[in-house]
This record gives C-alpha cells, structure tokens and sequence, in this order.
C-alpha cells in the first residue's frame, strides 16, 4: 500500500455496504436529500485492487458524500491513478503536506482535479475538460493512439465501467497548479522571509564559494570575491549569509519574526515551556527582536517541554538565573541543521558564540546527527532532536532533548554533590566515638551497677 496511512478499506466498504443495503426512505424529499448508492456504483468499484490506495484518500479527504452528491446528479470519469503510480506521488515532504490535517483543503483539490462530472470518450481531438476541483484538465492524443491526461499517460483505459461512470487508470498523479503554488509557498515562508539583494553573488555557506559560476568579466577588472572568500575556508564555518531588508522601508520588522517563531514553537507542540520563558518569565522576546531588527541574525537552541521538566527550583529560583539558561541557548548566528552537520562533519568539534558572553556551547557529531554539550553523553549533552522548527533566514529554531550549562556550572554540580556525600561519609564514625566515650564514663561512675556496655 506504501505510506498513505491506514491499511486496508475497511471503514470504506463498510460505510458503502451500509448504504447499498439501507431500507428506501419514507417520502421523497429525503430520498433527495441524501442519495442511495448501490453495490453496482463506480464508488463502490474504486475498491479495486488497483486504486485502493485512492479510496484510502477519498474517505480521509472527506469527499465521500460530496462524491455521491455529484454521481446521483450526472455521470462521472475519474482518471484514477494506481496503487504504485501514488507510492511513487513526488517527494515525501509534499506526502507530508497533503496528510497534515490544515492542509485539508489542498488534499481536497488534487483528489478532486482527477474527478470529470462528465462521461468524457477517449477519442477526438485535444480538448481541456472541467474537473470537480473547478481547474481544467487537457486531454490530448499522440500519434501512435496513446491519451495523456495533462502530462499523464492512460495506461487502463475503460479499466472500470458503471452504470453512473467509468474509471481511468493513469500512470501518475494529477497535481493542480493551486496546489503546487500552495506547496511550495508554505516551504519556503515566502510570506515572513526577506528577499536577497538583487545583483548580489550568491555564495554556499559550507564552501564560501560562489554557487554557480560567475559570468565573464572583462581583462583587468576586481575579483567578484575577495581573495580570502574564494580560499578554502578556514578553521571555522562562517554562518550563512544573512538577507538583506526586505520591508518597503528598507528595514526589518524583527518583532514579528520572534513573534512569528514563538507562534511556531507553540503550533509544533512541545515547546510550550521554552516559549512561556521567552514571553512571561523573561523579556528576551522583546530583546531578540530589537536584535533582529537592527540587523542581527540568531539560532535558537530550544529544548523541548520534557527536558525543561527537569530544572529544579533551585536552578530557576536564584535572580537572573532563567535569563543566563536562555542567553546561553542562543547562537548569534544563523545554523540550519544542514550546516551545524556539515561542520561537525569536517572539523569534529564546533565552538559556537553564545549570548552569555565569554562562554560558547560545543557542538560534535554522535550517532548521525548533532550533539551538544561539554560532558559525555547523558547529563550535560543535548542532542539535536528536531531540526529546523522555524527557518526564515534571519531566526532558526533548532530543537534539542537537554538543557545546556556551561561547563563552570556542571562543575559546581558535581563538586556540590561530591560534597553532599563526603558529608554523609564523616558523620557515622563520629555518632560511633560518642557512644564508645558515654560507655567509659558510665563504667568509671558505676563499675558495680548492673549496668554496663
């Protein structure tokens, strides 16, 4: 079946059989109100082998009684794609997104856009055909007989015929455009990101070499980078190079991106405790965007609910002390888990600046991904967990499983505890010589009582 969720269609067959057997109505008017469908509909014929996968689609698009609606008024042709021809549906990041309950609307539409409300022949001429989706679909035919779909090849035609419609198989999805543009908005944040200058070279932070090649300049005329940017880079990776304003003024509105990430943080789950100490417990909200809109860029290492658990009283209590677990959270720099990785690939060991002046946080590579922290693994490492939350070019979010310390404060930890047991250690022999000390004095005072020790 692949990965579009529940196996099977069961709940389908039985939601279509309870309806093929349903006893007729009292009166008319609710005969049209809700349509009978019977076992011989071509609904009921989707739950062929090969387009179960569709039906699958079908019931959690919720487009079933909208579907019926439409049969009981005209005939349908639904170019149905099969099993594998959904497997093979793009990438998973757009599987992702049509399976994300808000972007309901979006699975509606592409489910639609292969519904013709209509007994549409495959013969003739090229002609565009209205879908139930409202967009139109070419139906077009080569040389050698062969039917295409816009750019889907008819590979079952007449695979299914019914009374109310027929079915089509195709050899790949229908994508309507709405539905493309709508993807790829919402993956790239066109709405909340700033736009690059115009003009200027675009450089690989990994590499600090220009991504394509720079055009012909003439004999004589300044390198298009300085020397030191087109070397290899160094020691360090620099950041990725921050946009420019994109605001009609020519200025960045900083504290709509923080409050646009911490929106972010609460809609992903899990991260309410890290954005009820940016908002309420601290003021860095409003710190970090007067930061980001003087020009500064910032990655945020957020731990997640289940690690800010963890804090005690005492670590939280003491003035200052939620500000000074923040600031060394955040990275005066923008990382993506694309470079974080690539760094700690080639150099094994990252130093990263931090907020919390002099100290940085160190980053390696364990296990295939990011980990953070001075100590071994367990207490005082955190791992990257989930990467990428929140990327708009000038904020990133990064969520990890621990909260970092620096490595002063793990020191004071340990020598605190280290303390705590010498103490427990020292007090036993001491309650033993008291008692060997009253036991001498009572056998001095009383060596001929019947008392003794």
């Amino acid at each position: 079946m692949g990965s579009w969720g529940i196996r099977g269609v069961s709940l389908l067959s039985l939601f279509l059989l309870l309806l093929s057997f349903a006893l007729p109505p009292a009166s008319s008017s609710s005969s049209s109100a809700s349509p009978q469908i019977n076992s011989n509909s071509i609904l009921v014929a989707l739950l062929d082998s090969r387009y179960t996968s569709l039906a699958e689609l079908l019931e959690k698009a919720l487009l079933l009684p909208s579907l019926e609606s439409a049969v009981s008024r005209h005939n349908l042709t639904i170019f149905a794609p099969t099993n594998d021809a959904l497997d093979r549906l793009c990438d998973p990041d757009f599987k992702l997104f049509l399976l994300q309950p808000r972007h309901l609307p979006s699975l509606q539409s592409l489910l639609t856009f292969h519904v013709l409300p209509s007994f549409v022949p495959l013969s003739g001429s090229t002609t565009r055909q209205p879908t139930l989706s409202g967009d139109a679909v070419s139906v077009s035919f080569d040389n050698a007989g062969a039917v295409f779909i816009d750019s889907a090849a008819v590979v079952h035609p007449n695979d299914v015929v019914r009374p109310d419609g027929v079915v089509h198989g195709i050899d790949r999805a229908l994508i309507p455009r709405s539905v493309q543009d709508e993807f790829n908005r919402r993956r790239s944040l066109r709405s909340i990101s700033a736009v690059l200058p115009e003009g200027a070279p675009e450089v690989d932070p990994r590499t600090h070499r220009l991504k394509k090649p720079a055009p012909p300049v003439p004999a004589g005329s300044p390198p298009v980078l300085p020397i030191f940017d087109a070397m290899a880079p160094g020691p360090s990776l620099a950041p990725a190079p921050a946009p420019g304003p994109g605001g009609p003024k020519g200025h960045f509105d900083g504290e709509s991106q923080v409050k646009d990430f911490i929106h972010t943080l609460l809609k992903y789950g899990g991260y309410n405790e890290m954005a009820d100490m940016l908002v309420n417990l601290t003021s860095l909200a409003t710190e970090m965007g007067r930061l980001v809109s003087e020009g500064y860029v910032l990655t945020v290492l957020a731990p997640n609910d289940e690690a800010m658990a963890k804090l005690s009283v005492e670590q939280l209590s003491e003035p200052g002390a939620p500000e000074q677990i923040l600031y060394y959270h955040l990275i005066p720099e923008y990382q993506t888990e694309e470079s974080m990785y690539n760094s700690v690939r080639r150099f094994g060991k990252v130093k990263y600046e931090t907020l919390r002046v002099p100290e940085k946080v160190v980053a390696q590579e364990a296990d295939g991904s990011v980990r953070f922290g001075y100590g071994q693994d367990g207490e005082g490492t955190a791992y990257l967990y989930d990467p990428d939350i929140y990327t708009d070019g000038r904020i990133s979010v990064q969520g990890i499983d621990g909260v970092l310390f620096p490595p002063k404060v793990e020191k004071k930890k340990k020598a605190a505890m280290e303390k705590k047991v010498v103490k427990v250690v020292t007090a036993k022999p001491r309650r033993g010589k008291l008692m060997e000390v009253a036991c001498t004095l009572l056998g001095a005072i009383g060596r001929h009582s019947h008392f003794s020790c």
